[in-house]
């Protein structure tokens, strides 16, 4: 079959080839280009439920009853049990600034059991294994009585565990209840509720107010207010070397009054008030800078700091003379970051806990300030937002390598010492046709997000997306992350986006990962990305050019003394294999190799089908040894992304 529709033209001929010309490849040792040694990363921000009910660890869903101008506070996620009455208000005493909407629960009879359950985010986790740490605020009277917390399935209706927590509420202020759940058994699904449970006659005012009703499993690294396990694992064993945080259009917000404010997203969860988010749902704010740059440290990752730049998603713009706020609420953000610990922000960031501050080379001014509001928009980051920015943060910290959010590729001349962000969501046609784009480019870039989204001959912001990451998608990205490679002296770094989806509720189709409640799913294109961010190439090394349908990088990882053979084959004529026979400059025969081959199904299309859990991507490793030549030689299928790794002399 064959995938591209650029060549639909010579079927008619392909019965007639059988096989590919072979290509012989040789690389030198000397002349290459000095790599940034951390080409792989991601982008994450909150689409798709992917931070709040997704990396965010935490199980409760609507926790805080949070609202905005754009998402009033509701009810969403929970339940009356027995007589109870729920019911949203405004105290006069609210359990701070920030939280100020709560849960009253109420009787109508006065007596019995009753209380309240939460459904979590499409479903609860249960493994005995786990020790389920949670907490609650309480105001009313409510004296020598005990709240029941319980996890529960909604299945079979088992009890999984419960714990009795004394009550400690009086009528006057809200006071913290914290409590541990530990199961004996794992419970058959996800279909678990979490519930908080009282008796009515103890309720002295026939109610009690609820507020911040938390409940985390382990999370990753141990972290307090962490990651879910799970997914952060799966990101780890992607090997990412950057993270963009916090991402994209949630740093823009909808308005220039609800863009990410970094300052409402630190301290105690009682503090953060949430955040209108821009993807349909009102946010926690739970994962904020902190965590984000926690999690940062976990997995050595270094930090792409994203900034509010002055354009929000509606085309707002902040004037000129308007604009400095801005720049000083982003230096601030820098100094938390960086600075040390006797500077204003530093002393706040060790008072939570990091007197060491984080390493920070890079920081990028705003997202995609080309698309949202252009041409006006587009036209002011260029006129003047982007060169304040540059001047004031290369002023204060002259070694941060500032980041247009946009690139020479967008029309923008842009300033030195800036660099470009280059973002493309494509049908792998066009990736691959991309390949040379950064070969004569003497800006540095980010590609900030990329990914395949559209089958081949379908495009557009609009355009349809295929419902997940599919094998021919994939092959496509791996040709496009090769050519990044090839210019790496250039190249800061490549981020998929976005990242993460849970299957319960989304707003965009491709991501690298699926999740459920209790279920991770890689795609395609996770294992395309793992295995060539595996192979880390601190030198590239210049080698023969004869690329289509082969397209490949050479290089060296001077740490490990490996020379590294990194290729994707993509639409050889008839679908052939393709015999490669590779030599490194100083290879002497038989040296060996390994040699690690991706292949997917017969049908370009498939999929890593959620529904089946079935892989579709086959890993073959194997050893070559080097003939009497030096060269190693074996062939390629067609459409198959391969590493070689050998012992540099």
């Amino acid at each position: 079959m064959v995938f591209s529709k650029s060549i639909l033209g010579l079927s008619a001929l392909t019965s007639l080839v059988s096989t590919c010309a072979c290509v012989d490849i040789i690389v030198s040792s000397t002349g290459g280009n000095v790599t940034n040694g951390h080409q792989y990363g991601f982008l994450h921000e909150d689409i798709n439920y992917s931070g709040d009910g997704g990396l965010y660890a935490e199980l409760i869903r609507n926790r805080a009853f949070q609202s905005s101008q754009r998402f009033p506070a509701t009810l969403e996620g929970w339940h009356p049990i027995n007589d109870a009455k729920l019911s949203l208000k405004n105290l006069t005493v609210p359990l701070s600034e920030s939280l100020t909407t709560s849960m009253n629960v109420a009787t109508t009879t006065g007596q019995g059991n009753l209380g309240f359950y939460n459904d979590g985010y499409w479903g609860i986790d249960v493994k005995a294994s786990n020790t389920y740490r949670g907490s609650f605020w309480v105001k009313g009277a409510y004296a020598s009585r005990s709240f029941v917390v319980s996890l529960q399935s909604r299945t079979t209706g088992e009890l999984h565990v419960a714990a009795e927590v004394e009550s400690r509420s009086v009528s006057s202020q809200w006071t913290e209840h914290k409590f541990e759940l530990t199961p004996l058994r794992d419970a058959p699904d996800a279909n678990n509720t979490f519930a908080v449970v009282f008796d009515a006659s103890g309720a002295e005012e026939g109610s009690l107010d609820f507020n911040l009703i938390s409940l985390f499993p382990p999370t990753y690294k141990g972290r307090q207010n962490g990651m879910r396990v799970d997914i952060a694992e799966a990101l780890e064993q992607l090997h990412p070397t950057l993270i963009r945080i916090p991402g994209g259009n949630m740093l823009e917000g909808s308005t220039k009054n609800s863009w990410w404010d970094w300052k409402n997203t630190i301290g105690s969860l009682r503090n953060r008030p949430g955040f209108p988010g821009v993807w349909g749902y009102q946010q926690t704010n739970g994962l904020g800078l902190v965590e984000y740059l926690e999690f940062a440290e976990d997995l050595e990752m270094e930090i792409v700091l994203a900034v509010y730049g002055g354009l929000s998603l509606n085309g707002d713009t902040v004037p000129k003379d308007q604009l400095q706020g801005f720049i000083d609420d982003a230096l601030d953000q820098i100094e938390f970051v960086r600075g040390p610990v006797d500077s204003k922000w530093g002393a706040i960031r060790a008072e939570l806990g990091h007197p060491e501050p984080w390493k920070l080379r890079y920081v990028e001014i705003g997202n995609e300030d080309w698309l949202a509001g252009a041409p006006g928009g587009w036209q002011t980051y260029k006129d003047y937002r982007f060169p304040m920015f540059l001047e004031a943060i290369n002023d204060a910290y002259p070694d941060i390598q500032v980041i247009s959010s946009g690139s020479v590729f967008d029309g923008y001349d842009i300033p030195q010492p800036g660099a470009g962000d280059y973002h493309i969501y494509a049908e792998p046609d066009t990736l691959v046709a991309e390949f040379g784009k950064f070969d004569n480019t003497n800006i540095s870039h980010i590609i900030g997000e990329m990914a395949a989204i559209h089958p081949n001959g379908g495009s557009g912001w609009n355009g349809p997306q295929m419902p997940f990451p599919w094998w021919g998608g994939a092959v496509g990205e791996a040709v496009a992350l090769i050519s990044y490679e090839r210019n790496q002296d250039r190249i800061i770094g490549a981020a998929y986006a976005p990242i993460i989806r849970n299957l319960n509720r989304w707003q965009w189709e491709i991501t690298m990962i699926q999740f459920t409640a209790d279920t991770v799913i890689r795609s395609t294109s996770w294992y395309v990305w793992e295995l060539i961010a595996d192979h880390i190439m601190t030198e590239t090394l210049p080698a023969s050019s004869d690329f289509d349908p082969l397209y490949y990088v050479a290089g060296r990882n001077n740490k490990t003394g490996d020379y590294i053979f990194k290729a994707a084959v993509y639409n050889s004529t008839g679908g052939a294999d393709v015999p490669i026979k590779l030599a490194f400059e100083g290879i002497e025969p038989g040296a060996t190799a390994k040699l690690t081959v991706l292949t997917g199904p017969e049908n370009p299309y498939g999929i890593n089908d959620p529904s089946t859990g079935v892989n579709v991507v086959k890993t073959n490793r194997t050893t070559v040894r080097a003939g009497e030549s030096g060269s190693f030689e074996f062939s390629l299928p067609d459409l198959s992304v391969a590493v070689l790794e050998t012992r540099s002399p």
